[in-house]
Protein backbone atom coordinates (compact mmCIF):
# COMPACT_ATOMS: atom_id res chain seq x y z
CA UNK A 1 0.00 0.00 0.00
CA UNK A 2 1.41 2.90 -1.16
CA UNK A 3 1.79 6.74 1.17
CA UNK A 4 -1.45 7.69 -0.63
CA UNK A 5 -3.19 4.57 0.00
CA UNK A 6 -2.19 4.90 4.05
CA UNK A 7 -3.35 8.44 4.03
CA UNK A 8 -6.65 8.04 2.54
CA UNK A 9 -7.12 4.92 4.77
CA UNK A 10 -6.66 7.22 7.86
CA UNK A 11 -8.83 9.83 5.95
CA UNK A 12 -11.16 7.15 5.53
CA UNK A 13 -11.10 5.89 9.72
CA UNK A 14 -11.23 9.52 10.65
CA UNK A 15 -14.39 9.77 9.21
CA UNK A 16 -15.76 7.05 10.75
CA UNK A 17 -15.55 4.81 7.97
CA UNK A 18 -16.97 6.74 5.31
CA UNK A 19 -15.72 8.78 2.79
CA UNK A 20 -17.33 12.06 1.20
CA UNK A 21 -20.06 11.36 -0.81
CA UNK A 22 -20.95 7.91 1.09
CA UNK A 23 -24.54 7.07 2.12
CA UNK A 24 -24.92 8.42 6.03
CA UNK A 25 -25.62 5.57 8.41
CA UNK A 26 -28.89 5.55 10.17
CA UNK A 27 -28.34 4.77 13.88
CA UNK A 28 -32.19 3.00 14.02
CA UNK A 29 -31.36 1.19 11.05
CA UNK A 30 -28.65 -1.07 12.13
CA UNK A 31 -26.53 -1.79 8.91
CA UNK A 32 -28.64 0.33 6.95
CA UNK A 33 -27.92 3.81 4.93
CA UNK A 34 -29.67 6.34 4.09
CA UNK A 35 -28.55 9.10 1.77
CA UNK A 36 -27.61 12.53 3.34
CA UNK A 37 -30.18 15.33 3.71
CA UNK A 38 -30.69 17.31 0.90
CA UNK A 39 -30.28 21.34 2.23
CA UNK A 40 -32.95 23.19 2.86
CA UNK A 41 -33.40 26.46 0.61
CA UNK A 42 -34.43 29.39 3.00
CA UNK A 43 -35.54 32.61 2.11
CA UNK A 44 -32.27 34.42 3.14
CA UNK A 45 -30.18 31.95 1.18
CA UNK A 46 -32.40 32.57 -1.85
CA UNK A 47 -31.44 35.85 -1.66
CA UNK A 48 -27.80 36.01 -1.39
CA UNK A 49 -28.15 33.82 -4.61
CA UNK A 50 -29.90 36.85 -5.88
CA UNK A 51 -26.77 38.74 -6.87
CA UNK A 52 -25.35 35.99 -8.76
CA UNK A 53 -28.75 35.12 -10.81
CA UNK A 54 -28.97 38.95 -11.37
CA UNK A 55 -25.29 38.84 -13.22
CA UNK A 56 -26.02 35.36 -15.35
CA UNK A 57 -29.52 37.41 -16.23
CA UNK A 58 -27.71 40.72 -17.31
CA UNK A 59 -24.95 38.22 -19.27
CA UNK A 60 -28.25 36.46 -21.37
CA UNK A 61 -30.01 39.84 -21.63
CA UNK A 62 -26.62 41.51 -23.07
CA UNK A 63 -26.05 38.84 -25.63
CA UNK A 64 -29.80 37.47 -26.85
CA UNK A 65 -31.71 41.68 -26.88
CA UNK A 66 -30.70 43.80 -29.62
CA UNK A 67 -27.78 46.02 -28.88
CA UNK A 68 -30.22 49.13 -28.25
CA UNK A 69 -30.79 47.38 -25.40
CA UNK A 70 -28.71 47.55 -22.15
CA UNK A 71 -28.09 45.31 -19.13
CA UNK A 72 -27.03 48.05 -16.90
CA UNK A 73 -30.08 47.44 -14.39
CA UNK A 74 -28.80 44.02 -13.97
CA UNK A 75 -25.45 44.80 -13.52
CA UNK A 76 -26.08 47.26 -11.22
CA UNK A 77 -28.54 45.68 -9.23
CA UNK A 78 -26.55 43.46 -8.24
CA UNK A 79 -23.84 44.38 -5.85
CA UNK A 80 -26.41 46.62 -4.13
CA UNK A 81 -28.14 43.67 -3.37
CA UNK A 82 -25.28 42.20 -1.90
CA UNK A 83 -24.32 45.12 -0.43
CA UNK A 84 -27.13 44.66 2.38
CA UNK A 85 -27.03 40.72 2.62
CA UNK A 86 -23.32 39.74 2.22
CA UNK A 87 -19.73 40.34 3.46
CA UNK A 88 -17.29 43.29 2.60
CA UNK A 89 -15.40 40.34 0.47
CA UNK A 90 -18.65 38.87 -1.00
CA UNK A 91 -19.60 42.51 -1.81
CA UNK A 92 -16.20 43.67 -3.65
CA UNK A 93 -16.69 40.22 -5.35
CA UNK A 94 -19.77 40.76 -6.94
CA UNK A 95 -19.06 44.22 -8.01
CA UNK A 96 -15.88 43.48 -9.68
CA UNK A 97 -17.98 40.42 -11.23
CA UNK A 98 -20.50 42.76 -12.50
CA UNK A 99 -18.15 45.07 -13.91
CA UNK A 100 -15.98 42.36 -15.88
CA UNK A 101 -19.59 40.64 -17.49
CA UNK A 102 -20.86 44.44 -18.38
CA UNK A 103 -17.54 45.10 -20.41
CA UNK A 104 -17.42 40.90 -21.82
CA UNK A 105 -21.42 42.07 -22.92
CA UNK A 106 -20.57 45.42 -24.35
CA UNK A 107 -17.25 45.20 -25.83
CA UNK A 108 -19.30 41.95 -28.15
CA UNK A 109 -20.60 43.55 -32.25
CA UNK A 110 -20.75 46.76 -32.89
CA UNK A 111 -20.85 48.92 -29.87
CA UNK A 112 -19.22 52.77 -29.77
CA UNK A 113 -16.40 52.78 -27.32
CA UNK A 114 -18.25 55.84 -25.45
CA UNK A 115 -21.24 53.75 -25.12
CA UNK A 116 -18.99 50.84 -23.27
CA UNK A 117 -16.82 53.22 -21.33
CA UNK A 118 -20.05 54.73 -19.97
CA UNK A 119 -21.86 51.31 -19.10
CA UNK A 120 -18.89 50.44 -17.44
CA UNK A 121 -17.85 53.19 -15.33
CA UNK A 122 -21.61 53.29 -14.10
CA UNK A 123 -21.76 49.95 -12.87
CA UNK A 124 -18.17 50.45 -11.56
CA UNK A 125 -19.46 53.67 -9.63
CA UNK A 126 -22.37 51.64 -8.12
CA UNK A 127 -20.06 48.25 -7.28
CA UNK A 128 -17.99 51.39 -5.64
CA UNK A 129 -21.28 53.11 -4.06
CA UNK A 130 -22.37 49.26 -2.91
CA UNK A 131 -19.00 48.74 -1.06
CA UNK A 132 -19.33 52.43 1.09
CA UNK A 133 -23.34 50.70 1.81
CA UNK A 134 -21.93 47.66 3.04
CA UNK A 135 -19.43 49.45 5.32
CA UNK A 136 -22.33 51.77 6.77
CA UNK A 137 -25.03 48.78 7.31
CA UNK A 138 -22.58 46.90 9.07
CA UNK A 139 -21.42 49.52 11.30
CA UNK A 140 -25.02 50.08 11.89
CA UNK A 141 -25.86 46.00 12.96
CA UNK A 142 -22.45 46.53 15.24
CA UNK A 143 -23.49 49.67 17.06
CA UNK A 144 -27.39 48.30 17.27
CA UNK A 145 -25.69 44.82 18.53
CA UNK A 146 -24.18 46.91 21.17
CA UNK A 147 -27.18 48.83 21.95
CA UNK A 148 -29.03 45.34 22.50
CA UNK A 149 -26.16 44.44 24.51
CA UNK A 150 -26.39 47.45 26.65
CA UNK A 151 -30.11 46.81 27.17
CA UNK A 152 -29.77 43.70 28.26
CA UNK A 153 -27.33 44.12 31.02
CA UNK A 154 -29.45 47.08 32.41
CA UNK A 155 -32.45 44.53 32.33
CA UNK A 156 -30.13 42.22 34.25
CA UNK A 157 -29.02 45.24 36.33
CA UNK A 158 -32.58 46.35 36.93
CA UNK A 159 -34.44 43.61 36.66
CA UNK A 160 -32.86 40.68 37.76
CA UNK A 161 -34.14 37.06 37.42
CA UNK A 162 -35.43 35.93 40.53
CA UNK A 163 -34.53 32.84 42.33
CA UNK A 164 -36.36 29.78 41.22
CA UNK A 165 -37.14 28.74 45.08
CA UNK A 166 -37.39 31.69 47.65
CA UNK A 167 -38.51 31.57 51.11
CA UNK A 168 -39.59 27.84 50.18
CA UNK A 169 -42.21 28.91 47.61
CA UNK A 170 -41.77 28.40 43.64
CA UNK A 171 -40.60 31.60 41.53
CA UNK A 172 -41.08 32.69 38.24
CA UNK A 173 -41.26 35.43 35.73
CA UNK A 174 -41.50 36.62 32.41
CA UNK A 175 -40.77 40.39 31.02
CA UNK A 176 -42.24 40.73 27.24
CA UNK A 177 -41.57 44.07 25.36
CA UNK A 178 -43.92 45.11 23.07
CA UNK A 179 -41.16 46.32 20.74
CA UNK A 180 -39.03 43.63 19.36
CA UNK A 181 -35.62 46.15 20.23
CA UNK A 182 -36.77 47.29 23.50
CA UNK A 183 -35.99 45.18 26.01
CA UNK A 184 -36.84 46.85 29.13
CA UNK A 185 -39.30 49.86 29.74
CA UNK A 186 -41.51 51.18 32.76
CA UNK A 187 -43.09 47.61 33.99
CA UNK A 188 -41.17 45.92 37.22
CA UNK A 189 -41.16 43.39 39.20
CA UNK A 190 -39.52 41.75 42.53
CA UNK A 191 -39.03 39.19 45.19
CA UNK A 192 -37.91 39.95 48.84
CA UNK A 193 -37.53 37.36 51.72
CA UNK A 194 -37.77 39.07 55.25
CA UNK A 195 -38.39 38.22 58.37
CA UNK A 196 -42.13 38.89 58.04
CA UNK A 197 -42.45 36.46 55.17
CA UNK A 198 -41.48 36.68 51.17
CA UNK A 199 -42.60 40.00 49.72
CA UNK A 200 -43.31 40.37 46.13
CA UNK A 201 -44.09 43.44 43.76
CA UNK A 202 -45.53 43.79 40.32
CA UNK A 203 -46.28 47.72 38.87
CA UNK A 204 -46.24 49.60 35.38
CA UNK A 205 -44.50 53.09 35.99
CA UNK A 206 -46.15 56.12 34.23
CA UNK A 207 -44.36 56.41 30.71
CA UNK A 208 -41.77 54.95 28.77
CA UNK A 209 -38.30 55.75 27.77
CA UNK A 210 -35.35 56.28 30.53
CA UNK A 211 -37.22 58.04 32.94
CA UNK A 212 -39.25 55.26 33.40
CA UNK A 213 -36.18 52.80 33.62
CA UNK A 214 -35.08 55.47 36.54
CA UNK A 215 -38.33 55.21 38.14
CA UNK A 216 -38.26 51.42 38.12
CA UNK A 217 -34.79 51.70 39.38
CA UNK A 218 -36.09 53.83 42.42
CA UNK A 219 -39.11 51.81 43.08
CA UNK A 220 -37.38 48.16 42.82
CA UNK A 221 -34.32 49.92 45.40
CA UNK A 222 -36.86 51.30 47.99
CA UNK A 223 -38.58 48.09 47.84
CA UNK A 224 -35.83 46.04 48.72
CA UNK A 225 -35.22 48.05 51.53
CA UNK A 226 -38.77 48.65 52.82
CA UNK A 227 -39.50 44.78 52.60
CA UNK A 228 -36.54 44.28 54.93
CA UNK A 229 -37.52 46.97 57.31
CA UNK A 230 -41.40 47.22 57.83
CA UNK A 231 -43.21 44.81 59.29
CA UNK A 232 -46.56 45.69 57.38
CA UNK A 233 -47.33 45.98 53.98
CA UNK A 234 -49.29 49.01 54.91
CA UNK A 235 -45.39 50.70 55.65
CA UNK A 236 -43.99 49.07 52.74
CA UNK A 237 -45.91 51.45 50.47
CA UNK A 238 -45.95 54.18 52.37
CA UNK A 239 -42.08 54.26 52.09
CA UNK A 240 -42.44 53.40 48.33
CA UNK A 241 -44.69 56.35 48.11
CA UNK A 242 -41.43 58.69 49.98
CA UNK A 243 -38.90 57.45 47.65
CA UNK A 244 -41.61 58.11 44.43
CA UNK A 245 -41.97 61.65 45.60
CA UNK A 246 -38.59 62.53 46.07
CA UNK A 247 -38.12 61.11 42.91
CA UNK A 248 -40.56 63.05 41.49
CA UNK A 249 -38.86 66.70 42.26
CA UNK A 250 -35.44 65.19 40.42
CA UNK A 251 -37.54 64.33 37.33
CA UNK A 252 -37.76 67.48 34.57
CA UNK A 253 -41.11 68.22 32.37
CA UNK A 254 -44.54 66.74 32.73
CA UNK A 255 -43.59 63.59 34.81
CA UNK A 256 -42.26 65.69 37.84
CA UNK A 257 -46.34 66.74 37.97
CA UNK A 258 -48.29 63.72 36.61
CA UNK A 259 -45.59 60.72 37.12
CA UNK A 260 -46.95 57.93 39.66
CA UNK A 261 -46.77 53.83 39.44
CA UNK A 262 -49.14 51.35 39.89
CA UNK A 263 -48.22 48.82 41.56
CA UNK A 264 -49.57 45.51 43.84
CA UNK A 265 -48.02 43.90 46.75
CA UNK A 266 -47.86 40.67 47.87
CA UNK A 267 -46.87 39.22 51.55
CA UNK A 268 -46.68 35.29 51.51
CA UNK A 269 -45.91 34.81 55.86
CA UNK A 270 -43.54 31.92 56.65
CA UNK A 271 -45.27 28.45 57.60
CA UNK A 272 -48.84 30.52 58.35
CA UNK A 273 -50.42 29.64 54.51
CA UNK A 274 -52.16 33.39 53.88
CA UNK A 275 -51.03 35.55 51.20
CA UNK A 276 -51.62 39.27 52.08
CA UNK A 277 -51.99 41.56 49.13
CA UNK A 278 -52.49 45.98 48.71
CA UNK A 279 -53.54 47.39 45.55
CA UNK A 280 -52.58 50.95 44.34
CA UNK A 281 -55.04 51.57 41.76
CA UNK A 282 -53.00 47.81 39.65
CA UNK A 283 -54.78 44.93 37.89
CA UNK A 284 -55.69 42.77 40.89
CA UNK A 285 -54.02 39.84 41.33
CA UNK A 286 -55.36 35.79 40.37
CA UNK A 287 -55.27 33.01 42.67
CA UNK A 288 -55.20 29.51 41.19
CA UNK A 289 -56.37 26.81 43.18
CA UNK A 290 -54.65 23.25 42.45
CA UNK A 291 -58.15 21.64 41.29
CA UNK A 292 -58.61 24.80 38.67
CA UNK A 293 -60.82 27.01 40.90
CA UNK A 294 -59.73 30.94 40.50
CA UNK A 295 -60.53 33.68 42.87
CA UNK A 296 -59.82 37.28 41.64
CA UNK A 297 -57.88 39.16 44.64
CA UNK A 298 -59.68 42.47 44.31
CA UNK A 299 -59.12 45.38 46.67
CA UNK A 300 -62.50 46.04 48.58
CA UNK A 301 -62.00 49.73 47.95
CA UNK A 302 -60.19 51.23 44.99
CA UNK A 303 -56.46 53.11 45.78
CA UNK A 304 -54.30 55.59 44.01
CA UNK A 305 -51.43 54.57 42.30
CA UNK A 306 -47.96 55.26 44.22
CA UNK A 307 -46.84 58.84 43.61
CA UNK A 308 -50.15 60.71 43.94
CA UNK A 309 -50.52 61.01 47.63
CA UNK A 310 -50.14 64.54 47.62
CA UNK A 311 -54.04 64.01 46.03
CA UNK A 312 -55.19 63.22 48.92
CA UNK A 313 -54.92 60.60 51.57
CA UNK A 314 -56.63 56.95 51.33
CA UNK A 315 -55.77 54.52 53.69
CA UNK A 316 -53.90 51.38 52.67
CA UNK A 317 -56.44 48.07 52.66
CA UNK A 318 -54.65 44.99 53.04
CA UNK A 319 -57.13 42.17 52.10
CA UNK A 320 -56.03 38.14 53.56
CA UNK A 321 -56.44 34.92 52.00
CA UNK A 322 -55.88 31.70 52.44
CA UNK A 323 -52.86 30.47 50.36
CA UNK A 324 -53.33 26.12 50.43
CA UNK A 325 -50.44 23.79 49.45
CA UNK A 326 -50.70 23.94 45.65
CA UNK A 327 -51.88 27.13 44.91
CA UNK A 328 -50.66 29.64 42.39
CA UNK A 329 -50.49 33.53 43.05
CA UNK A 330 -50.44 35.22 39.36
CA UNK A 331 -49.54 38.71 39.83
CA UNK A 332 -49.17 40.90 36.10
CA UNK A 333 -49.02 44.18 34.16
CA UNK A 334 -52.03 45.87 31.74
CA UNK A 335 -50.35 44.40 29.24
CA UNK A 336 -51.74 41.36 30.12
CA UNK A 337 -55.02 42.48 29.96
CA UNK A 338 -55.10 44.79 27.75
CA UNK A 339 -53.59 42.45 24.97
CA UNK A 340 -56.41 43.29 22.17
CA UNK A 341 -56.51 40.93 18.84
CA UNK A 342 -57.35 42.09 15.28
CA UNK A 343 -61.28 42.84 16.49
CA UNK A 344 -59.98 44.87 19.36
CA UNK A 345 -60.95 41.99 21.84
CA UNK A 346 -58.89 42.19 25.23
CA UNK A 347 -57.19 39.10 26.92
CA UNK A 348 -58.93 38.14 29.92
CA UNK A 349 -56.78 36.20 31.68
CA UNK A 350 -59.75 35.15 34.51
CA UNK A 351 -61.85 33.52 32.17
CA UNK A 352 -58.81 31.84 29.79
CA UNK A 353 -57.47 30.60 33.15
CA UNK A 354 -60.40 29.31 35.10
CA UNK A 355 -60.49 25.71 34.81
CA UNK A 356 -56.89 25.13 34.35
CA UNK A 357 -54.25 23.56 36.19
CA UNK A 358 -50.33 23.98 35.46
CA UNK A 359 -47.30 21.49 37.01
CA UNK A 360 -45.81 25.07 38.26
CA UNK A 361 -45.25 28.47 38.16
CA UNK A 362 -43.10 28.78 34.63
CA UNK A 363 -45.16 26.38 33.01
CA UNK A 364 -48.12 29.11 33.81
CA UNK A 365 -46.14 32.29 32.57
CA UNK A 366 -44.77 30.09 29.69
CA UNK A 367 -48.26 29.42 28.57
CA UNK A 368 -49.86 33.05 28.98
CA UNK A 369 -46.80 34.56 26.84
CA UNK A 370 -47.50 32.29 23.95
CA UNK A 371 -51.68 32.96 24.48
CA UNK A 372 -50.88 36.72 24.48
CA UNK A 373 -48.64 36.48 21.45
CA UNK A 374 -51.30 34.32 19.61
CA UNK A 375 -54.22 36.51 20.63
CA UNK A 376 -52.46 39.85 19.82
CA UNK A 377 -50.85 38.56 16.18
CA UNK A 378 -47.26 39.42 17.90
CA UNK A 379 -48.56 42.84 17.93
CA UNK A 380 -48.52 43.85 21.53
CA UNK A 381 -48.79 47.50 22.34
CA UNK A 382 -47.75 47.39 25.20
CA UNK A 383 -44.89 45.76 28.07
CA UNK A 384 -46.31 42.89 29.80
CA UNK A 385 -44.50 42.25 33.55
CA UNK A 386 -45.66 38.50 34.87
CA UNK A 387 -44.63 37.06 38.28
CA UNK A 388 -45.94 33.72 39.73
CA UNK A 389 -45.56 32.15 43.15
CA UNK A 390 -46.41 28.38 43.90
CA UNK A 391 -47.05 26.96 47.40
CA UNK A 392 -45.27 23.69 46.88
CA UNK A 393 -47.56 20.80 47.64
CA UNK A 394 -49.07 17.91 45.58
CA UNK A 395 -48.55 18.50 42.18
CA UNK A 396 -52.08 19.13 39.91
CA UNK A 397 -53.06 17.61 37.52
CA UNK A 398 -52.27 19.68 34.15
CA UNK A 399 -54.98 20.65 31.95
CA UNK A 400 -53.43 23.37 30.48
Amino acid sequence: MGPGEVEEERTYARAGGRLPGDPVPDPGLGDETVPPRPRRLTPRSLARALPALLIAGGVLYGLLTPREFTAVPFFTAAPLIAASLSSLRTTVLTGAAAVVAMYAVRSRGEHSAAGVVTDVVTVASVALLAVAINRVVRLGDRRLASAREIAEAAQRAVLPEPAARIGGFEIAACYEAARQDAFIGGDLYAVQDSPYGVRLIVGDVRGKGMGAVAAVAVVIGAFREAAEREDTLEAVAQRLERALAREGTRREGIDAFEGFTTAVLAELPHGDGLVRVLSRGHPPPLLLYADGTLRTLAAPEPALPLGMGDLGIWPDEVMEERFPDGATLLLYTDGLSEARDALGRFYEPERRLAGRAFPGPAALLGTLADEVRRHSGGGMTDDMALLAVRHPGPSPTVTG
